[in-house]
């Protein structure tokens, strides 16, 4: 079983579920709790949401992908009039992955760009784009900086790339307004998530190439 916290699209788990793992994506912008096969969303805030005990005992793998609108160091010019309660609500969602990461004693990773949090807490120990993953998902040839702040035993994927220069700028001029916008924008790299599985759990039983 594997939980992913602040989770929406359930793209992060979808090798997951293809190997039959149970999966558990938890955002607070779920309409409710439902169910997609072997995807399970949970509407809750992060900061009061409680794992029953069962997912504690068969947890086998953690992610969490906070949000990075008030950490971000590419969105650094507008934080002085965004304000200090947008900043401390940030470091708040992180600081709950973390420590959530760290209860469930597996291994996991913490995903955000280049960000201030590198300052308040610990810099990353790993950093990737989409497009060093891309032979595992051809859409996926862009560039995109990503972090990583990882732990319990986590194995990072060696890459796969695809030959040839990679796309630029293709989050930065995605299309949409708000936060159907910033949503797209946050949608993790599906051929990461296929070379995470893989280095720490083995092949999928059933793994698509085509996204």
């Amino acid at each position: 079983m594997a939980i992913f916290l602040y989770e929406l699209s359930g793209k992060s788990a979808e090798t997951f579920a293809q190997a039959g793992w149970d999966c558990y994506c938890i955002d607070i912008q779920h309409p409710g709790n439902t169910s997609k096969g072997n995807i399970h969303f949970i509407r809750a805030d992060a900061r009061r949401w409680k794992p029953t005990r069962d997912m504690v005992e068969r947890c086998r793998f953690f992610a969490a992908f906070p949000p990075c609108d008030d950490l971000a160091v590419s969105g650094s010019r507008w934080f002085k009039g965004k304000g200090l309660h947008a900043l401390s609500d940030a470091i708040e969602l992180f600081a709950v992955a973390a420590e959530w990461a760290e209860f469930f004693e597996v291994p996991y990773l913490i995903e955000n760009p280049r960000s201030t949090i590198s300052t308040y807490w610990r810099k990353p120990d790993y950093a990737f784009d989409p497009c060093d993953y891309s032979q595992l998902a051809p859409s996926d040839h862009y560039t995109k900086k990503t972090c990583l702040w990882t732990g319990g035993g986590f194995v990072m994927p060696p890459k796969a790339p695809l030959p040839g220069p990679p796309a630029v700028n293709v989050i930065r001029d995605m299309k949409g307004k708000g936060r159907d916008r910033a949503n797209a924008r946050s949608v993790t790299p599906m051929g990461f998530m296929r070379a995470v599985y893989d280095a720490n759990f083995g092949a999928p039983v059933a793994q698509s190439v085509a996204a």
